[in-house]
């Protein structure tokens, strides 16, 4: 009788520690997913932003076709895709665009002494370094959530989960490159 009580009271303590897992590996779940939705209302202001940046700087860089249909696909590449992945993508894409929009703009005085234009520059600015400090934690979460998964014996309770490992909100190739500085001499200005 004592082993019986004991061995029911083992299979007990087994359950109780495998629903303790299950919820543990649930609430990383929803944390991440949580993650997401932040970064996600972050570029959905930006890419709110992007028609009044672009009718804004239409009239005054006329000459700079290109760059303003850069920002325009990259907004709409934004708002196609479905996946983190694919927003991910898209999102390198639209910081890209929006850094060559930014860097041209340096060539327009009128432009850069435009209100609107100041008042959506930074905008946008705030709202880079909002998603930015929300990838942060966002690749904190997933890093905890592929790390439980994969450990012993959480790994069990995610495969009958059917939890598989996420990718980090990771930076671009373009992002990787050196940035060129150029000076220009007192004597060629």
């Amino acid at each position: 009788m004592i082993t019986g009580a004991a061995f029911l009271l083992f299979v007990v303590g087994v359950a109780v520690y495998i629903v303790v897992l299950y919820n543990e590996l649930v609430r990383l779940r929803n944390d991440n997913d949580r993650a997401w939705a932040n970064i996600d209302v972050l570029l959905k202001q930006r890419h709110d932003e992007i028609p009044n940046l672009v009718e804004t700087v239409k009239g005054y860089m006329q000459h700079e076709q290109q760059t303003l249909t850069a920002v325009t696909q990259a907004r709409a590449a934004s708002m196609n895709a479905a996946s983190i992945g694919q927003k991910a993508q898209a999102d390198a894409m639209m910081t890209g665009a929006l850094r060559g929009l930014f860097a041209v703009a340096e060539n327009y005085p009128q432009l850069k002494a435009n209100d609107n234009f100041l008042k959506l520059q930074t905008r946008i600015s705030e709202l880079e370094e909002r998603i930015a400090d929300r990838r942060e934690f966002f690749n904190d979460d997933v890093n905890t959530y592929n790390t439980r998964i994969g450990q012993i014996p959480e790994v069990f309770v995610a495969s009958f989960m059917e939890l598989k490992p996420r990718d980090m909100f990771k930076v671009s190739e373009e992002d990787r490159k050196l940035v060129e500085v150029k000076f220009q001499s007192a004597a060629g200005a």
